[in-house]
């Protein structure tokens, strides 16, 4: 699938049964906000999260992973599994 033209390059596409999504990390401070597009680029949230551990290298490669979503995102890195929430209900 090609990436649409609003979509940052560093976004992964993490294909699903119903549907896939593109996602975004960037750092915020001590946080990182992670945006989830549609497949066709319609952005459907923007939050900010926390992570379980103080390991995970954002300047590091990474591949987003099952399940990620709105709430929690899980990212690989290292063989290590990272798991990001947010109490950010807003968008």
């Amino acid at each position: 699938m090609n990436k649409p033209k609003n979509i940052s390059k560093n976004a992964q596409l993490l294909t699903g049964i119903g549907a896939s999504s593109w996602f975004e990390i960037s750092k915020e401070g001590d946080k990182f906000r992670i945006k989830r597009y549609s497949e066709e680029g319609e952005l459907e949230c923007s939050r900010i999260f926390s992570t379980n551990s103080n390991e995970f290298d954002i300047n590091k490669k990474y591949e987003f992973t099952y399940i990620s979503n709105c709430k929690q995102c899980k990212i690989i890195q290292d063989n290590k599994t990272f798991t990001f929430n947010t109490k950010d209900y807003e968008y």
